[in-house]
């Protein structure tokens, strides 16, 4: 298939939804279900964490929400594993700075989308030689979703990269809510990328149609 064009990549980051099997109270299919039905754009299968499932459980819990993906026309994503990711012919794959070296991915995945984590000007810069498709950065705000995550940084990155004319798709994660989504599409984000606030709301359609309304309450 042929790369992702920029445009499309940004309407599919708007609210871009990460979940794994840990971040769940009900069922993890039962989660996507009603996220989706609230209006989420992208998915990313992120099984990380203190009684992660691993081996055939992991693959079973990924193909079942790539259906449920496939289904709605929502891209899947998987967070690090690539050859889950290959194995599943997934839509793409979302990497961190210290996950496999970004050339390595992007020749392994071919076309399919790369998303990289990043955290300065350096690493945006390498990234994009490296053949990435969207940055990921955050934290923005406070998070306990991931216990190794840096330090909050806020909008600062995001508005230093488009200040230096990247032009790279961007969507901030960390502490997002709907409460604060705006600010960080006001920054410049693209979309904003939320695990908990979803996956363990009381009303998950609800907590992604507020999610939503501030992301497309900022024209860019």
């Amino acid at each position: 298939m042929a790369r992702i064009s920029k445009e499309n990549l940004k309407d599919a980051l708007k609210v871009y939804f990460i979940m794994g099997s840990v971040n769940c109270t009900i069922h993890p299919t039962e989660v996507l279900r009603q996220a989706i039905a609230g209006g989420i754009t992208m998915f990313q299968f992120r099984e990380k964490g203190k009684g992660a499932l691993i081996g055939d459980e992991k693959y079973k819990l990924a193909k079942e929400l790539q259906w449920i993906c496939r289904d709605n026309q929502i891209p899947f994503l998987v967070n690090d594993d690539i050859e889950l990711a290959m194995a599943l012919d997934a839509d793409g794959v979302h990497i961190g700075q210290e996950d496999e070296p970004a050339e390595y991915v992007r020749k392994q995945i071919g076309d399919k989308i790369l998303g990289i984590s990043v955290h300065s000007y350096e690493e945006a810069t390498a990234a994009i030689q490296s053949g990435a498709d969207y940055f990921g950065i955050g934290p923005i705000f406070l998070t306990e979703t991931k216990e190794d995550a840096k330090p909050v940084q806020g909008t600062t990155v995001i508005q230093e990269f488009r200040a230096n004319g990247i032009t790279m798709p961007i969507v901030g994660i960390g502490g997002i809510t709907p409460e604060n989504a705006a600010i960080v599409i006001s920054a410049g984000a693209d979309g904003v990328s939320v695990i908990t606030a979803i996956s363990k709301a009381a009303s998950i359609p609800d907590a992604v149609i507020e999610l939503k309304k501030s992301v497309f309450s900022v024209k860019n």
